[in-house]
């Protein structure tokens, strides 16, 4: 019988404990073998993921930002550079764009994908930018600082709108590195092209994370590029391991980003099981979506259009009242999250770039409304049903307390 006294926001014991024997057998691999850094393990992990992208190269790296920032770096992207991202993300996404040289800049998000607005973008480009013939290269009016790259954030689980997106890319001679840290699995479909692209197979590169709450998931930190470029797939690998391709001869100056051999382990045996894990968080959200159907106007549901399926990272709601919401719930033993309270552009470590408030409404106002619920594989219909049942209890509760609010005021 299901568990509906506490009902955590992720569970991540559960598969943890389902495959232990097969993880700790991982671990003492390498304690036998003292095969700690690279090797085979960490080569079959990159085989595997690459297929299961459908992309001919994929690097392992320390970090889902090591693997943005070393896309970027070596794409070309630097010093003078601007990348145009949004700025309802994670800090990572701008970290590894300033890291890389260059400089953050961001345009709103669609009101109900929460992912980068094509038209926008297309905005931003035509009135903001101009080509500079003599350069060669797209320019910020603004800023007189070159429009090198765009980074799509494949945010919640659900790819971008990628067409429109590779096509002004392509008018306007721009890189496309997606961030596709929580789409691992995900699909979009290209009008274009009439066929579904995995996330992570569509721009130049893409970035993912592993980190342990992710669809796939390691035990610490652990990253991966995927790209179709070989050419930049050489260049990643010696970024990550000191500018090395062979030990101790250096070519250019890198970094210590290498993913290492007992967290590769652990990623290949989960993602034997990311598609039965990606498909059981569908069927939740396809439950929740079922569920609250008739809510009326007291909740927004996640918008998945027809040219996307979602893995769901999370399940990602719109109310008022947010926080006295996530008290009720959380008198209920619920678990809840905000993914994010403060976009980018208003938080302090980005004063500098001269943003303000009103700058993207759209972004701003979703981070004020905002609340994910509990997701993850092996949250049973009875969970999900309690879950529903409590946030019925709230939207009752405060509709009661309207109408005592409207009473009081005649």
């Amino acid at each position: 019988m299901s568990d509906t006294n506490r009902i955590p926001f992720l569970d991540l014991v559960t598969p943890h404990k389902q495959l232990r024997q097969e993880l700790l057998a991982v671990v003492d691999s390498a304690l036998d073998t003292a095969g700690f850094i690279g090797g085979p393990v960490v080569e079959a992990f990159e085989r595997e993921f690459a297929a299961f992208c459908a992309v001919s190269e994929c690097i392992g790296v320390g970090s889902g930002t090591d693997a943005l920032r070393f896309a970027l770096i070596a794409a070309g992207v630097g010093p003078g550079d601007i990348v145009v991202t949004v700025p309802n993300t994670f800090i990572a996404t701008t970290e590894a764009i300033s890291q890389a040289g260059a400089r953050p800049v961001f345009v709103d998000v669609d009101e109900r994908t929460y992912n980068l607005d094509p038209l926008k973008l297309q905005e931003y480009l035509e009135n903001q930018c101009y080509f500079d013939r003599d350069k060669g290269h797209l320019v910020d009016r603004n800023l007189r600082m070159r429009v090198a790259a765009v980074v799509p954030v494949h945010l919640y689980g659900q790819p971008a709108d990628m067409d429109p997106i590779m096509e002004l890319a392509e008018r306007y001679s721009l890189l496309v590195i997606e961030d596709a840290c929580q789409a691992h699995g995900a699909e979009y479909f290209s009008r274009k092209d009439g066929c579904w692209k995995k996330a992570g197979s569509m721009g130049l590169a893409a970035a993912f994370s592993f980190y342990p709450g992710k669809n796939l998931g390691a035990c610490g930190e652990a990253g991966a590029v995927t790209t179709n470029d070989s050419e930049l797939a050489r260049k990643i690998r010696m970024l990550r391991d000191h500018g090395q391709a062979q030990k101790y001869y250096h070519d250019m100056e890198g970094y210590n980003g290498r993913l290492d051999a007992i967290q590769a382990g652990m990623l290949k045996v989960k993602l034997a099981h990311l598609a039965e894990w990606n498909s059981q968080r569908r069927q939740s959200a396809s439950a929740y979506s079922q569920l609250l159907a008739g809510s009326d106007g007291d909740i927004r549901l996640p918008y998945e259009p027809s040219w996307a399926k979602s893995v769901y990272h999370l399940f990602v709601v719109r109310v008022e009242n947010r926080a006295k919401l996530q008290q009720h719930l959380a008198s209920s033993n619920i678990g809840t999250a905000i993914h994010y309270p403060i976009p980018l552009h208003l938080q302090k470590a980005y004063q500098g770039l001269g943003y303000k408030a009103g700058d993207f409404p759209v972004a701003e106002q979703a981070a004020s409304e905002i609340v994910s619920l509990p997701m993850f594989p092996g949250l049973e219909p009875a969970q999900i049903r309690h879950i529903v049942d409590q946030l019925a209890t709230w939207f009752s509760l405060s509709a009661v307390s309207k109408t005592r609010i409207a009473v009081g005021a005649r």
